[in-house]
């Protein structure tokens, strides 16, 4: 894996940063992830969290708004989101 210098990062910290989540409806679909959400920005808000349901209702899109405070943070949260069972894509 690269690492890459802060100074070469796009993303100055720290930072509003929107993580943006899809996944199969199911009922515990936004609680789940906002709690793994809430292990890496423990200031996260949960009240902030986007819904958009898809046209056929199928699936559920979120968006988490976490307060980005390096590189390595961001790159634990997309790995721990994109990991998680229920979750098929994160952007």
């Amino acid at each position: 894996m690269t690492t890459i210098a802060p100074e070469d990062s796009l993303i100055e910290y720290p930072s509003d940063f929107p993580i943006k989540v899809m996944g199969k409806v199911h009922p515990e679909f936004a609680q789940l992830l906002t709690e793994l959400v809430l292990q890496f920005d423990p200031a996260f808000d949960p009240t902030t969290v986007e819904m958009r349901p898809s046209k056929g209702g199928n699936y559920i899109g979120l968006t988490f708004t976490v307060r980005a405070t390096s590189r390595e943070q961001l790159d634990e949260l997309y790995r721990a989101l994109h990991g998680h069972h229920l979750v098929s894509i994160v952007l």
